[in-house]
């Protein structure tokens, strides 16, 4: 999607128009709701993407990819990070709206 159609489909969802986006678009959103979920547990934890990296047995260019939605990690590599950032990793999908999330483990 480029950023005219982006930007047409803004305009028609503020003017209460139903829209309808491409799978592309939902995938991308997923990842960088993903990224952001990783990024927002970091910084809670008080780590650097370095500090991750080491935790979970990968390097800080990993992490910023994963942090900045421009990959999807396989589930042994998500299974991995949410050991190294200290919770649960839950991801919530329905048909129309995706929501990830980490529950911090008990102290």
């Amino acid at each position: 999607m480029n950023h005219g159609q982006w930007k047409t489909r803004r305009t028609e969802q503020l003017l209460g128009e139903v829209v309808e986006y491409d799978q592309e678009y939902i995938d991308a959103r997923l990842a960088g709701d993903l990224g952001q979920a990783v990024y927002d547990r970091r910084v809670e934890l008080g780590l650097s993407q370095t500090e991750l990296a080491e935790r979970a047995s990968m390097t800080q260019p990993q992490i910023s990819r994963i942090e900045g939605g421009d990959t999807v990690p396989t589930l042994p590599l998500l299974r991995r990070l949410a050991k190294a950032l200290d919770g649960s990793l839950n991801v919530a999908l329905t048909a129309e709206d995706s929501r990830v999330t980490f529950t911090p483990h008990a102290a």
